[in-house]
C-alpha cells in the first residue's frame, strides 16, 4: 500500500483492474467509423463520376464540331451576354490588378534599387498569369453559375425535353453555342484586361515617380517578347472552354427542380475555378518547357 493510500485510507486500482475498468469501444463508435468510410467512398465516387461525365460530354462536343450547319445567330447572342455583359467587371478587375500590384512591388523594387523595371515586371507577371487565372476564375463564377442556373431551368420546365421531343437537337443548340462563345470571349477578355492593367500601373508610376507614357510603353516594349504574351492569351480558351461545359454539363442534367438548379449553378462555379486552377499548373510548366528563358 502507498504513503498516499495509508494517509487518506483510500485504496487505489493496479494498472491491471483500470485498464479493465477503463473505457471500452461500444457499438456506436464503430458505426460513426463505418459512416465516414462510407461518406468518403462516395465522395470519392462522386468525383470519379462527375470528371467522367465531363469527358464524355467534352467529346460529344468536338463530334458536333464536325457536324455543320452551326447556330451562328446563337453563338452571337451567347457572345454578347458573356463578353459585352462581363466588360465592367473585368474592366474594375484589370486596372486594380496593374495598380495594385504596382503598389506593393514598388517599395521591394526600390530597396533594390530596381525602380526603372517595375513596369516590365507588372507587364510580365499580369500578361503571363495574373490576368488569365483571375479573369477566368472570377468569370467562372459569374459565367459559368449563370449557364447552368440557365440551362438548370430549362431541364426543370422540361423545355429541354421538349426539343428532344420536337427533333431538335437541345445539345447543338444550347451546349455547343455557349461552349464556342466562351472560347472566343475568354480570349478576346484576357487582352482587354491585359491593357487595363498596363493603364493601372501607370497610373501609379505617373502619381508616385511621375513616369510619362512614352517611357512606360517603352519600358514595356523594351522587357517583353512574344513569348511573354501568347502563352497567357492561349490558355483563356482552355479556360473558357472549362468554364463553358462544366456550367453545360451541370444544368443540362440538373435534378431536384428549382432547388437543383442552385446547386448546379454552385457546383458549376466551385467545379470549374477548381479545373482551372490545375490546368494553370500543367500550362505553366508547358509554357516553361516551350520557352524556358
Amino acid at each position: 500500500m502507498s504513503e498516499y493510500e495509508l494517509q487518506t485510507g483510500t485504496v487505489m486500482p493496479s494498472s491491471e483492474e483500470a485498464s479493465a475498468n477503463g473505457p471500452k469501444p461500444t457499438g456506436s463508435g464503430t458505426a460513426i467509423s463505418s459512416k465516414q468510410e462510407e461518406e468518403s467512398i462516395g465522395g470519392w465516387a462522386r468525383s470519379l463520376t462527375l470528371l467522367g461525365g465531363l469527358w464524355l460530354f467534352g467529346v460529344r462536343f468536338f463530334k458536333t464540331l464536325t457536324r455543320p450547319p452551326y447556330e451562328f445567330r446563337e453563338i452571337v447572342q451567347q457572345l454578347n451576354a458573356i463578353g459585352l455583359r462581363s466588360m465592367s467587371l473585368v474592366t474594375v478587375v484589370g486596372i486594380v490588378i496593374g495598380a495594385v500590384l504596382t503598389m506593393q512591388s514598388r517599395p521591394t523594387m526600390l530597396k533594390f534599387g530596381a525602380e526603372a523595371f517595375i513596369p516590365v515586371m507588372v507587364a510580365i507577371s499580369v500578361m503571363r498569369e495574373l490576368s488569365p487565372v483571375l479573369i477566368s476564375v472570377i468569370l467562372s463564377g459569374r459565367v459559368g453559375a449563370g449557364i447552368a442556373a440557365e440551362l438548370g431551368s430549362m431541364r426543370a420546365t422540361e423545355q429541354i425535353d421538349a426539343m428532344d421531343v420536337s427533333a431538335l437537337d437541345p445539345y447543338k443548340l444550347l451546349v455547343f453555342t455557349r461552349v464556342v462563345a466562351c472560347m472566343v470571349a475568354l480570349p478576346l477578355l484576357c487582352i482587354y484586361a491585359d491593357f487595363l492593367a498596363l493603364v493601372g500601373s501607370w497610373i501609379v508610376e505617373k502619381l508616385d515617380a511621375g513616369m510619362s507614357i512614352n517611357l512606360f510603353i517603352n519600358s514595356v516594349q523594351a522587357g517583353t517578347e512574344f513569348s511573354d504574351y501568347l502563352p497567357g492569351v492561349a490558355k483563356t480558351i482552355f479556360f473558357g472552354f472549362t468554364i463553358g461545359i462544366v456550367g453545360c454539363y451541370e444544368g443540362y442534367n440538373s435534378k431536384g427542380g428549382t432547388e437543383g438548379v442552385g446547386k448546379s449553378a454552385t457546383d458549376a462555379a466551385v467545379t470549374s475555378s477548381l479545373l482551372i486552377i490545375l490546368l494553370d499548373v500543367l500550362f505553366v510548366k508547358l509554357t516553361l518547357m516551350l520557352w524556358p528563358t
